[in-house]
């Protein structure tokens, strides 16, 4: 027997690739797409609508409707869409895979509280690379203290909506933490006008939006002396759709809890 995967927002740019793997994979079945109701493609065949061919995969608007039809949800929406499909998946205690970036401060704690009911992945990015980006910025960090400026810059196509990007916040949330600093405290979002001199222990957060650039993230910790770049770059969002097919994979065999890529890469 498949397991059956539900993905919200499968007609978007990154939420159509990890719908694709899913279709495409042995071991699991697309059994329906979400999307706002104000979508031109509700009601009709998904693989029709995104130029892929007729998969019998229908584009729903209502998570609720078709929820117990389902093992696991994946969701790359919208804060408040994947808010209201987290109460859904909690009432009916169905495992959940969390891409979406972009929350405040009391909806992050509110998918922690829904994971003592159901097991959730939750990532702001979902490639290899990046989570080991993760590692390597917390180690760098506990390393150097504030003689090292630190800033990070992330650039992404004009489509993206929030700024800066889920991975460059959960970077500055490492930096912040492995310095045992408040990031609220000491994060500087861009420049502008007669600014003075930079702070000591500023991390400098920056959001570059152009053409169709996949997502880069570079962080610099700089000296008086020298310089420290990491940068990953992706050319592609098939990185970040294999890794929520993992993500998947995983969270279909776990008790109730909040995950992270790094339990699901095994880092």
């Amino acid at each position: 027997m498949m397991n059956r995967v539900i993905v919200c927002g499968g007609c978007g740019k990154m939420a159509s690739l990890i719908a694709r793997q899913i279709y495409n994979a042995q071991d699991l079945e697309l059994v329906g797409i979400i999307e706002s109701p104000k979508h031109p493609s509700v009601g009709e065949d998904w693989g029709i609508a995104t130029g892929s061919g007729k998969t019998n995969v229908k584009i729903e608007t209502e998570l609720e409707s078709i929820i117990n039809n389902c093992d696991v949800v994946v969701d790359f929406t919208n804060p408040e869409a994947t808010m209201e499909h987290l109460k859904i998946c909690s009432q009916n205690k169905k495992a959940m895979v969390i891409g979406t970036t972009g929350l405040n401060e009391s909806q992050v704690p509110e998918i922690e509280k829904m994971s003592k009911i159901i097991p959730i992945v939750f990532s702001p990015n979902m490639a290899l690379g990046v989570n080991l980006l993760f590692d390597l910025v917390k180690k760098v960090s506990s390393v150097l203290d504030d003689e090292y400026d630190i800033e990070v810059v992330e650039t992404h196509h004009r489509y993206k909506k929030d700024a800066p990007s889920g991975t460059a916040k959960k970077i500055a949330e490492i930096i912040a933490r492995e310095r045992n600093i408040k990031l609220d405290e000491k994060a500087v979002y861009g420049r502008s006008g007669n600014i003075g001199a930079r702070n000591r222990g500023e991390i400098g957060i920056h959001a570059i939006r152009a053409g169709n650039i996949s997502g880069e993230h570079t962080i610099i910790f700089n000296s008086l002396g020298e310089r420290l770049e990491l940068t990953h770059k992706a050319y592609s969002r098939d990185a970040f759709a294999e890794g929520a097919v993992k993500a998947v994979h995983y969270i279909l065999n776990q008790p109730k809890g909040l995950f992270s890529m790094k339990e699901v890469l095994n880092l």
